[in-house]
């Protein structure tokens, strides 16, 4: 999925979730600073959630074993295979 979509995926969920608090009887103003701040929240999580893996795992994870891909090979399935020129 691209980014757009899940911005406009997010900001949709926290505007339903901002009408579903006016419908309990909170006024405007604080469904909108519980809504502005989840939406915060969110970003800064993924944020650091995305630098965190990107940190960790620089060159990515294998797709037929999930482990971390070190020097270009994979440690679990590329052990026995050569590079055939």
């Amino acid at each position: 999925m691209s980014n757009g979509k899940k911005e406009i995926i997010l900001v949709v969920g926290v505007l339903l979730f901002m009408i579903g608090l006016l419908g309990t009887g909170l006024p405007l103003i604080y469904s909108v600073i519980i809504a502005v701040g989840i939406y915060v929240g969110i970003k800064v999580f993924v944020g650091r959630r995305q630098r965190f893996i990107a940190k960790e795992i620089p060159e990515g994870i294998c797709v037929e074993c999930g482990s971390k891909i070190t020097g270009g090979n994979c440690p679990n399935c590329g052990n026995g295979r050569q590079k055939e020129n």
